[in-house]
């Protein structure tokens, strides 16, 4: 089969690498750039961070499978790959040791932020000693925003720093929060008391039409100014203008980006330069998560050739 690899060869820490020695059989392209030119003549798409519409996928005279490296979908068009038979599938947070290290990197960039590590720098560039002086995550309360898979790993490993944990969850909140051992729990229409009571809020819940823009002036306005925001999901949870005149105005006190609103964003974005600490997107891309995410997607394909039927396979709402 004839597999396209929507991204640069060596993306995401050498994932085709990995993916193509699990496979050897197939044949790999790789657009070499995050975007697709044709469909034509692939039997599986690995999407990455592209864009996939119905006009693309008529291209695809030969497409069976839509196989995301990640638990990412916003970006397919779920229901034309539906009424044009192709199969989409993604790998969840939470089987891959992907939850796990965005969870991780979650916490690197509360750190970062209370700890002032923008400032260490110039401080040490300066030759000043002994500052600035940090924050203290014991005692401060991380408002979780999505209770699925990497909430659940971050809160798991935010229990050890002694911090007071909330959450908000789409379904059955109370349940979550009793079973995840919260202090508070509520549904998606208590975020603006989970944005009033916490100094870090921490957005780990998928993008869908509900959720685009959540972080907007309003939500702004209802956090402390000390807080910070911490976004390592997707960077349309955010509205970027409302993030800059909350940072511009001292209405928060930083941001930790792993996800933004183009990418790749801008690095001349005037954003960056007020307290944000960002990395790129590359919270869920550590050795441990990408084999495990290889093994899935590899297994998907196998799954194919054999005339099975994928695992994780996804449908659109109706």
């Amino acid at each position: 089969m004839k597999i396209l690899f929507a991204a640069p060869e060596n993306a995401f820490g050498g994932f085709l690498g990995m993916i193509r020695s699990k496979l050897p059989q197939h044949h790999f392209e790789a657009t070499g750039r995050f975007g697709i030119d044709t469909l034509k003549g692939f039997d599986v798409l690995i999407p990455t961070m592209c864009t996939v519409t119905r006009e693309l996928l008529e291209q695809g005279d030969r497409l069976r499978l839509i196989q995301q490296c990640g638990a990412g979908l916003e970006l397919v068009d779920l229901k034309a790959a539906r009424d044009m038979n192709i199969r989409v599938a993604n790998v969840p947070t939470d089987i891959s040791g992907n939850a796990d290290s965005v969870a991780e990197a979650a916490i690197y960039l509360m750190i970062g932020l209370s700890r002032d590590i923008r400032g260490m720098a110039k401080g040490l560039a300066n030759g000043k000693m002994g500052e600035p002086q940090g924050r203290s995550l014991s005692g401060r309360t991380v408002g979780v925003v999505g209770l699925g898979g990497i909430g659940r790993a971050l809160i798991k490993r935010l229990k050890a720093f002694d911090v007071h944990l909330i959450g908000i969850k789409r379904h059955d909140p109370q349940k979550a929060g009793k079973d995840l051992g919260l202090e508070w729990a509520g549904g998606p229409e208590e975020l603006t008391k989970l944005l009033e009571m916490s100094d870090y809020v921490v957005l780990c819940l998928p993008l869908t039409p509900e959720s685009r823009n959540l972080m907007d002036r309003n939500a702004f306005s209802s956090m402390k100014q000390s807080a910070f925001l911490i976004n390592v999901s997707r960077g349309g949870l955010v509205d970027r203008d409302a993030l800059e005149v909350a940072l511009a105005s001292d209405a928060i006190a930083g941001a930790g980006l792993d996800v933004f609103w183009e990418e790749p964003p801008d690095p001349d974005d005037p954003i960056f330069s007020y307290n944000v600490l960002a990395t790129p997107h590359i919270a869920g891309s550590t050795d441990v998560s990408m084999q495990g995410i290889a093994n899935a997607a590899a297994e998907n394909i196998q799954r194919l050739e054999k005339n099975r039927e994928p695992l994780y396979l996804k449908y659109p709402e109706t």
